[in-house]
């Protein structure tokens, strides 16, 4: 796409959680697409979870790549001409974001058979770390987090869900992690339950009270730093 206009358009990466952009928009979800600062495609056009719903979903659809390509490019033309045009007409607005107030009730087991319910997780701190087996940043944090259930033990309860994975792949990945990390397949209903997820890795964290005390999206470099904080918090 950048190549297309011969070095005219430089294309930029940034990282979630230290966006500029991102931030001044109260962007929490990704991915989002800018064209220098307008918002022209953001989390829901390429649909949720179930991947249904967005103007480019199903994104695995290769029809949709090229209807993102060619909304893109007509974007980037019209910037190249005039900016402000582009502010005008084709500025898209945010999604709210509307986090769940407390952890769901949900009934399920994890991938040894084993029950989990969230009606017997009163009184802990609770994280729910919704992962992929493609994702390489969920891997270090699935890794990170099993350190963090053996240094706190009984006071908190990791709860690893697995989405677009495969079981035997979920399996291997997760077969050197810590066996008090409870690792299942997360079911569309459970998805929902959890305000959809758009992408991953996606991190709850309960309180002991099962209020939401906050919530994580992607991998930002101090992310296991801040989450380490407020664990210690809830704990105290």
């Amino acid at each position: 796409m950048v190549r297309k206009y011969g070095g005219r358009v430089r294309f930029v990466s940034e990282n979630w959680g230290t966006s500029s952009l991102a931030a001044r928009f109260g962007l929490k979800r990704y991915p989002v697409v800018f064209v220098d600062e307008v918002l022209v495609a953001k989390p829901k056009d390429f649909g949720g979870w179930d991947h249904q719903g967005g103007r480019y979903a199903p994104w695995r659809d290769p029809a949709n790549h090229e209807k993102f390509k060619k909304d893109l490019s007509r974007m980037i033309d019209l910037a190249l001409r005039d900016s402000k045009e582009l502010a005008r007409k084709y500025q898209v607005r945010p999604d709210e974001d509307i986090e769940i107030a407390s952890l769901p009730a949900f009934s399920m087991k994890d991938i040894r058979g084993q029950a989990i319910e969230s009606s017997n997780l009163s009184g802990q701190v609770v994280i729910v770390e919704f992962w992929a087996t493609w994702c390489p940043p969920c891997r270090s944090t699935l890794d990170w987090l099993g350190e963090v259930k053996r240094r706190y033990g009984d006071r908190v309860t990791v709860l690893a869900m697995a989405i677009e994975s495969e079981d035997a792949e979920v399996r291997q990945l997760t077969g050197s992690l810590a066996p008090a990390v409870r690792v299942a397949m997360g079911s569309a209903e459970l998805v929902k339950a959890f305000g959809d997820i758009n992408s991953v890795p996606t991190m709850f964290v309960f309180d002991r009270e099962g209020k939401t005390a906050s919530v994580f999206y992607g991998a930002p470099k101090d992310l296991h730093q801040s989450v380490g904080r407020l664990i210690d918090s809830l704990l105290k």
